[in-house]
Formats: C-alpha cells, sequence, structure tokens
C-alpha cells in the first residue's frame, strides 16, 4: 500500500469514521462535539509560527506535559499548539495549562491531505513534535511539502508494531524517511526504526521521559493528611489504576479474598475512560460499600472502596495508598505507566499483559520493584503479602525509586535534541 491507496481507502471509510464518532458519542457526549476540528473546520484562532505538538490522549498528553513546560521556557517568543484526538486528552491538556496564554490547543484533524494541509497553513508551526508512536502519513507528508520538521519524541515500537508497519513498507518507508528526528527510548527501538526505513542519522536514543517525572513536594503530605482525616491511616490501602473492562471484576474478586485476612482494607479503583466511571460504579456498589470521589464523600470506617472518577488526579489517588497494581495488563492491552506508581516508592503490580512497556517492565522487574500476576487469586495473594510484609513492601518500593533516578536525564537529551530543529 502508498499513500495514494492509504488516502482513498481513508475517503471511502469516512462513513464508517462518522458512525464511530456517533456510537462513542451515545457513552461520551463529547465525542459528538467540536467535529469541524476534526476536519480542520471552524478551528480556533491561533498565533502563528510556534512549535505544535501532537499528543494523541490523556497518557500521551501527561508524559508531554515536562517537554511543553520546557520548550515554553527556553522559547518565550514561541507559542505551543497542542493537539490531540480524544475528549478526555483535551479535558487534561485544558486542566494542565489553563494559565499559560501561549498555549493552543484543537483537536488533530484526520488524517486526510486536505484536512492536514488546511490545519498547518491555519498554524504554520516552525516544528512539529509527534509523543510517541502516533503516525500519519498525509500530516508527515504535507510537513514535509512546507518545509516544517518533524519529530517523533519519546518514541516507542513494539515488536508486534513493528510488524504490521513493516506489512505496510510502501507507506512507512516514505513517510519515516520524511522525518527529522525519531528519539526513542531504547537502542531496539532504534534499531525497529531503521530497518523500517527511517535515516539512521535521525534515529537517536534518549530514553524515556517517563523517567524525568516530577513529584510535587505537598503531594505526599496531602494524600497523608486526607488519610488522617479519614482515620484511615493504618488501614490497608491499595490502588488498582487504569483499569480497562474485563479488570474490575478480577480486582473486585482479589479485594474480596484480601478482606476475607484483612476486613478493613480500603481499594481505590480507578478505571481508564470516564465513560466507564458509571458502570464500574455501579459494579463496585453491588458488591462493597463504595464512595466516588467526584461526590466529595469520606471515606467511613465501613468504605471499602473508593472509586477515581475524577480526572487529573491519578498521582494523588496513587498517593494515598501503600500498594498499586496498573491496569490494562491482566487484559491484553500492553499495559500503562509503571513508573508512576514506582517515582511514589510504591511497590508495583501488574498483568501479564505489558507490550507496550516490555523494557521499562524488565527494568522494574530485575530490579525487585515489580512482581507479576495473573488473576484474582494471584493478585489477592501479593497484596496480601505486602500488607503482612511491610518490609518487603519498601524495599520494592525503593527499588523502583532507586531504578527512576537512575535512568533520568531523557527530557534533556530530547530538548537538545528539538533545539538543533527550531
Amino acid at each position: 500500500m502508498n499513500r495514494t491507496l492509504y488516502t482513498l481507502l481513508f475517503h471511502l471509510g469516512l462513513p464508517l469514521v462518522a458512525l464511530r464518532l456517533f456510537l462513542r458519542s451515545r457513552k461520551a457526549p463529547a465525542y459528538g462535539q467540536r467535529i469541524g476540528e476534526r476536519f480542520a473546520l471552524n478551528l480556533p484562532a491561533m498565533a502563528k509560527g510556534g512549535i505544535w505538538v501532537h499528543a494523541v490522549s490523556v497518557g500521551e498528553s501527561i508524559a508531554a506535559a515536562p517537554m511543553i513546560r520546557a520548550l515554553l521556557q527556553a522559547y518565550p517568543q514561541l507559542p505551543v499548539t497542542i493537539t490531540c484526538m480524544t475528549p478526555t486528552g483535551s479535558e487534561r491538556v485544558r486542566a494542565m495549562f489553563a494559565d499559560e496564554p501561549r498555549i493552543q490547543h484543537c483537536y488533530l484533524p484526520y488524517d486526510l491531505p486536505w484536512a492536514a494541509g488546511r490545519f498547518l497553513d491555519h498554524v504554520q508551526p516552525t516544528l512539529a513534535v509527534i509523543m510517541e508512536t502516533e503516525l500519519w502519513p498525509n500530516h508527515i507528508h504535507q510537513c514535509a511539502k512546507r518545509g516544517i520538521p518533524v519529530a517523533l519524541a519519546n518514541a516507542r515500537l513494539s515488536e508486534r508494531s513493528a510488524r504490521g508497519y513493516a506489512r505496510f513498507a510502501g507507506l512507512t518507508r516514505p513517510m519515516l524517511a520524511e522525518m527529522s528526528l525519531i528519539a526513542v527510548q531504547t537502542e531496539t527501538e532504534a534499531q525497529r526504526f531503521r530497518q523500517l526505513g527511517a535515516r539512521s542519522e535521525c534515529v537517536q536514543v534518549t530514553g524515556s521521559i517517563k523517567f524525568d517525572l516530577s513529584i510535587d513536594e505537598q503531594l505526599l503530605p496531602r494524600a497523608r493528611a486526607l488519610r488522617e482525616q479519614w482515620q484511615a491511616g493504618q488501614r490497608p490501602v491499595w490502588i488498582a489504576a487504569s483499569t480497562h473492562e474485563g479488570e474490575d471484576e478480577i480486582i473486585l474478586a482479589a479485594h474480596r479474598q484480601l478482606r476475607e485476612h484483612h476486613a478493613d482494607a480500603l481499594l481505590v479503583l480507578v478505571p481508564r475512560h470516564p465513560e466507564r466511571f458509571n458502570s464500574v460504579f455501579e459494579l463496585c456498589r453491588g458488591q462493597f460499600p463504595t464512595v466516588r470521589r467526584s461526590s466529595g464523600e469520606p471515606v467511613a470506617a465501613d468504605t471499602a472502596v473508593l472509586l477515581g472518577d475524577t480526572m487529573g488526579e491519578l498521582l494523588f489517588l496513587y498517593a494515598l495508598a501503600d500498594i498499586a497494581f496498573v491496569g490494562g495488563s491482566l487484559v491484553p492491552n500492553g499495559g500503562h505507566n509503571l513508573l508512576e506508581p514506582a517515582a511514589l516508592s510504591l511497590p508495583v503490580l501488574s498483568g501479564p499483559h505489558l507490550f507496550n512497556f516490555l523494557e521499562i517492565a524488565a527494568m522494574l522487574r530485575e530490579a525487585g520493584a515489580l512482581q507479576e500476576v495473573d488473576d484474582a487469586q494471584g493478585l489477592a495473594a501479593e497484596v496480601r503479602r505486602l500488607v503482612e510484609l511491610p518490609r518487603d513492601a519498601q524495599r520494592m518500593g525503593a527499588a523502583g525509586l532507586a531504578v527512576m533516578k537512575a535512568n533520568q536525564g531523557a527530557l534533556k537529551r530530547l530538548l537538545d535534541a528539538l533545539g538543533r530543529l527550531i
């Protein structure tokens, strides 16, 4: 497949795109809003000539935030336009940069040549930065036509994804050859990009900027104060974060087994997607006394589950816990960011499906900071062990924090590489 055929198929598939938007809007009404932006219509007024950063959704937006703040500081004369594809990502971007007048935001238009061209002519960036591996051939080609350098930042490419790209070499090879910088997390991923057609001189191993996560010094004191307010200072508290459909039932079953031995145990359950908050609340409420974080109700002595149904609070919810399970890993989703709980010195648990974070998972596992489980029984057993052996929990948490500190510096290397393109 080449770019011409890809573009033709994309146009033919637009009715399916519209249907998908409609179906998603039934669960999450925000998908039915600002549709014009997805076709580069009704774009907000924007200052021209700055840096464009694309972060597809919430996770990428959070990962991009330190880089964006550093760019704002290093280039005070330049506006920064942030695009995403999801309403939750959009909400997160607006919340993180509400007080920054140089931040501009809209949805990224679909990867159609005329939409991509209209967007670029509207923004006229001097540099395009794409987070991780959100590669769109027409957007990249339209940048190349206009002489706009394109950088792929914090890039990751699993073996499975590389095989998928290789099947469409006629499309992906020219696209990668048009890129000016591919800043990858590991040498293994660098090799995969080179084999797929990226120019060797443009591929640079900078490491993962997720290791450069900075924790607000008031976060842990605030969390401790809230636990004391709940009179939960001595209760076992564990968190299951970024869960996907099919995981919540397993986690609640594990919690039930844990409470057979520790009847006061509290679970903080945080679904990944806001459209699932209500259904997961009903699931929890049917089994345990449950409080929604968004309600503002305090956790009482008989509360067994706190549902984390707020946006932008995940680090704080991690800070409330003694033990962390990271979701998207008991189902074949590939896992989520293991480094957020590690940065808070928490012992980290996950399921076996970590193909999006293989290198980071291996580093944490080898350091003794990560333990993988397969099912509810295994999860309950690990949480119970860490509750009953707090020194083991402390050792795991300290090992995770040591891994974080040993691998920091990726953000500076990335900024230096981007600076050469501006």
